[in-house]
């Protein structure tokens, strides 16, 4: 069997998918260009399994190209793409050139090593302001920011690729992910960090730190956030699953990954302190701009066709991110000192 390939495999989630499908004995090809992935966490993959790491970039599509001459690659599960919706808004061309130009070069390697399967991370972002939740596939695709519009971009060439040249994808649609390695081998590591557990964990280190909780005034049950917590290794075992899909000839489709239940920002912010043991100081701010007041999944397609539950509970998800925190704070002290 070839190698899969993972474009993003040194970042969050394309490192717990490296981890999964090596625990499964698949043969991996990383490929990233480190700009917000980590050369320590190839390394740690490494001793896990057949991995081998190209760095390049999907904005140079010789580099991409290589990489199908040089493998023998039998399919894609692609996360390369830049993800700050804030930064999208402010920057849209860096949006459009590096997650829809950069998958068109990949597309474009792929159609000549003749590679017709890929597993696509996209996101409830293209979904846009919910109209109704939780949140299913028939729900209209409005993204409301150019990061959100960037992936359903993305999903339609796939479409109109799989018309024109039998390229088969799945694009599955994550909602908010959280947790780490149950093991602690790897786990979040963004700079600079913009999710919110890990930010609740970072700020019970040290004295005097405090978390701002942004937006009070929702229409939900506290006036704070909904949002649907979906555990790392949960979802990465879709991937797995709708890799396994593809291989057995299953066609074109697209899957909401959620748990269909929501939590508060303050359900999750009580969550964090009862994981951790310790008082967070928590400061109320302003609502940012773009965050609908709810956001949770329908997950019953994923259910019934790939066969995928969530089994991992917010706590599960706090507890091995909590964990992975603490391996992170000690590598700065250590750094610093």
């Amino acid at each position: 069997m070839g190698k899969i390939l993972v474009t993003g495999g040194a970042g969050y989630i394309g490192s717990h998918c490296v981890l999964a499908l090596l625990d499964k004995g698949y043969d991996v090809v990383i490929f990233d260009n480190l700009s917000s992935g980590h050369i320590e966490t190839v390394e740690t993959l490494k001793k896990y399994g057949n991995v081998q790491f190209v760095k390049g970039d999907l904005q140079n599509i010789s580099d991409i190209k290589f990489l199908f001459r040089e493998y023998s690659i039998d399919a894609v599960v692609h996360f390369a793409a830049f993800s700050q919706v804030a930064e999208s808004v402010k920057n849209p061309q860096k949006y459009y050139l590096n997650n829809v130009g950069g998958t068109m070069n990949l597309l474009s390697a792929m159609l000549e090593a003749d590679v017709k399967k890929i597993v696509f991370s996209s996101t409830a972002a293209t979904y846009g302001e919910p109209e109704y939740i939780p949140i299913d596939e028939k729900h209209p695709q409005n993204p409301i920011n150019p990061y959100g519009q960037s992936k359903l971009m993305i999903e339609n060439i796939m479409d109109d690729y799989d018309k024109a040249y039998g390229l088969r994808s799945v694009r599955l649609r994550y909602f908010n992910v959280a947790g780490a390695d149950s093991q602690a081998r790897i786990g979040e590591w963004h700079t600079p960090e913009t999710h919110l557990i890990p930010n609740i964990l970072k700020s019970t280190f040290g004295e005097g730190k405090s978390f701002k909780l942004f937006g009070t005034d929702y229409p939900t049950k506290d006036g704070t956030c909904v949002r649907d917590y979906i555990n790392v290794e949960d979802l990465v075992r879709a991937h797995l699953l709708a890799l396994d899909y593809l291989q057995k000839g299953g066609k074109t489709n697209f899957f909401n990954l959620g748990t269909n239940d929501g939590y508060t920002n303050r359900e999750v912010f009580s969550a964090c302190e009862k994981v951790t043991g310790k008082n967070i100081t928590c400061i109320d701010c302003p609502r940012r701009s773009g965050d609908p007041a709810s956001l949770v999944a329908d997950n019953t397609k994923a259910k019934t066709i790939l066969s995928w539950i969530p089994e991992k509970t917010l706590e599960n998800s706090i507890d091995s991110a909590y964990n992975w925190e603490k391996i992170l704070e000690e590598k700065f002290k250590k750094e610093n000192n």
